[in-house]
């Protein structure tokens, strides 16, 4: 059974001006922490089978590929490197994005599911850290979404 880190947030938008952001898979430098920059893959730019290598500081890459998508409701993305599965530390790792409209709002629901490689010992270790990164991730796609402002020092 997968470890899951969660955080959500209200945002002052609308549902169908949310997911015309967040269904474009370009804008994840934009809001999540350490990324340098974002090549879509040859194929569908969304939808299942779209699929996306994000730059991270250092040099570090990361494949991130659309298996679930549910048309302006919100969609699951693969963490991988390439064909060789999860990167180090994870044995596999799914990031949610999910919108529900709430009053003239939509809340946004961020979910990290992973399983370590060593175990449940190193998800107990590490889980304050995922929790904190899930959260910085929506915190920072509120913040982004509502004022255009790039949240991320590393991406210029």
């Amino acid at each position: 059974m997968p470890a899951i880190a969660s955080h959500s947030v209200l945002l002052n938008l609308d549902n169908a001006t949310v997911w015309a952001s967040l269904s474009d898979l370009r804008l994840a430098p934009h809001y999540v922490p350490g990324l340098t920059g974002c090549r879509l893959h040859p194929g569908p730019a969304q939808e299942v089978g779209a699929s996306r290598r994000v730059f991270r500081k250092g040099g570090r890459w990361l494949d991130e590929s659309v298996v679930h998508w549910q048309e302006g409701l919100g969609f699951v993305l693969r963490l991988h490197r390439e064909q060789a599965g999860a990167p180090f530390p994870f044995r596999q790792a799914h990031f949610h994005y999910q919108l529900q409209a709430e009053g003239s709002g939509t809340r946004v629901v961020t979910r990290l599911y992973y399983q370590m490689r060593g175990g449940r010992l190193v998800e107990r270790l590490l889980r304050k850290a995922m929790d904190q990164v899930v959260r910085q991730i929506a915190e920072n796609l509120k913040a982004f979404y509502e004022t255009g402002r790039t949240q991320n020092a590393y991406f210029k």
